[in-house]
């Protein structure tokens, strides 16, 4: 069983940033895809960014997109997620996961999950 474990959460202004990492036990991690998906309270956890097995391929929704930035080190099994720009909305759990395929985006898609790292954004 894979073991995920997520870092960098905190309290921040609107406007500012954070840098989540998310560090991985799995020997094959670099034959995977990882992601970053969050919960908000009374919300349905939601994918925030996608990076290829190889990172030479990203996703991000529309409400990400241009402000959060995912980035991976296969050397060190590492994710990470920076997030610039930062808005209350963007208040959540975040977890980091990992895909049994090499790109994916559906939550289904991930089977390996860490315990979450809570992001609070204050107006």
């Amino acid at each position: 069983q894979v073991q995920l474990v997520e870092s960098g959460g905190g309290l921040v202004q609107a406007g500012g940033s954070l840098r989540l990492s998310c560090v991985a036990s799995a020997r094959a991690f670099h034959n995977y895809a990882m992601a970053w998906f969050r919960r908000a309270p009374g919300k349905q956890r939601e994918l925030v960014a996608s990076i290829s097995w190889n990172g030479e391929w990203t996703y991000y929704p529309d409400s990400v997109e241009g402000r959060f930035t995912i980035s991976r080190d296969n050397d060190k099994n590492m994710v990470f997620l920076q997030m610039n720009s930062l808005k209350p909305e963007d208040t959540a759990v975040y977890y980091c996961a990992q895909s049994g395929l090499r790109a994916a985006i559906e939550i289904s898609a991930f089977g390996s999950w860490g315990q979450g790292t809570q992001v609070t954004v204050s107006s």
